[in-house]
């Protein structure tokens, strides 16, 4: 071997053990965290969730610190979203590493990532949608010719009215024709436009649909838990990146862990879950819910650790059938592993991802 091959050789050999001895000075989170391989924890973790009620587990477990506490030396960043696809591309371009979210905005993230982009980890919340109309319709006959409101072409809301309309015979088409005139509109334009008479009815998620009822006068016409079996179907669920979940599987644990303890609130606290989720809602917002329609809306809604898969599947075949989702393999799309860990560890059944 020549003289300059050799000194080459060095160079390179002395190159390596530097950068080993740099990582090993925790120039890298996860040596910083406690090493790699499944046992590193994050430096941070920026959580996504919405200024919403059905978002209340998330508004609780920043607002009481559960979140942080769990996490210990992970610092816990928050970052606050009003549309499910927002929300998916803040993950997916990586200004976030989990959120709250609701079940179609997650369908469509895992087609469009081919089942790469992420993990639903807990369920959050069950329940509070459905179709509020104007009087004198009394069943899906009367909505022809009808215009009623959802808050997003494609959204989980929307999804539900048109697959309730075929099922009852009525077509909706995505450009507001058909037998039903479906306009996706933002939820505070449907509030005004139903309380104006500008539309006929709306199926919106709560608080909307309560304050729709309270505030305007209309009355439910549907209420979606009758749809489904036992009166479950998720509303809103917990998901995090795969990348994030594989590099800090300790950390998701312990936001997990965060997690349940704020449903353990809500279900010991009900009257002061309320006042604590409204305390968040206004310090977001601006606006607190008159009481009226914050009882109103936590008596429609179930706040559980399930994330009732069941239901996602059925979602993602009912937007199938209406043409808002080409058919797309869900298998894998859940890792309750963390979740069924700690409900084992407390004593309380554990969650099941199957379809059926």
């Amino acid at each position: 071997m020549s003289f300059r091959a050799i000194r080459a050789l060095a160079l390179a050999t002395t190159a390596l053990l530097s950068a080993s001895l740099l990582t090993a000075c925790g120039g890298d989170d996860d040596a910083a965290a406690g090493g790699a391989g499944g046992s590193a924890e994050a430096a941070s973790l920026r959580l996504g969730y919405f200024p919403n009620i059905t978002h209340t587990p998330a508004l609780i477990g920043v607002n009481k610190g559960y979140f942080q506490t769990a996490l210990g030396g992970t610092k816990l960043e928050t970052k606050t979203f009003n549309a499910g696809p927002a929300a998916i591309e803040a993950l997916f371009s990586g200004a976030i590493d989990a959120t709250y979210i609701g079940p179609n905005p997650a369908i469509n993230g895992w087609a469009q990532s081919k089942g790469t982009g992420l993990k639903i980890i807990a369920g959050s919340t069950s329940g509070g949608a459905g179709l509020v109309v104007k009087e004198g319709i009394n069943g899906p006959a009367d909505l022809k010719g009808k215009k009623i409101a959802t808050p997003q072409l494609g959204n989980t809301q929307d999804v539900a009215l048109r697959a309730w309309l075929k099922e009852n015979g009525l077509n909706a088409d995505q450009q507001g024709g058909g037998d039903v005139s479906v306009l996706p509109q933002d939820n505070a334009t449907a509030l005004q436009a139903f309380a104006q008479g500008a539309i006929d009815g709306a199926w919106v998620p709560e608080p909307n649909l309560s304050r729709l009822v309270l505030e305007s006068k209309g009355k439910v016409l549907v209420n979606e838990k009758d749809l489904w079996p036992s009166g479950l179907f998720v509303t809103t669920h917990l998901i995090v990146t795969q990348e994030f979940l594989k590099k800090y599987p300790a950390t998701v644990k312990k936001l997990v862990q965060g997690h349940l303890e704020s449903l353990d609130y809500i279900e010991k606290n009900n009257a002061e879950a309320q006042k604590t989720a409204n305390a968040q809602l206004e310090a977001l917002s601006g606006k607190p819910l008159k009481d009226e329609v914050l009882a109103a809306s936590f008596k429609n809604l179930t706040f559980t650790a399930d994330p009732v898969a069941s239901s996602l599947f059925t979602s993602a075949k009912h937007a199938e059938d209406v043409g808002l989702l080409k058919p797309v393999d869900l298998k894998g799309i859940y890792d309750l592993g963390p979740l069924n860990e700690l409900l084992r560890a407390a004593g309380k059944p554990e969650v099941s991802d199957a379809a059926a």
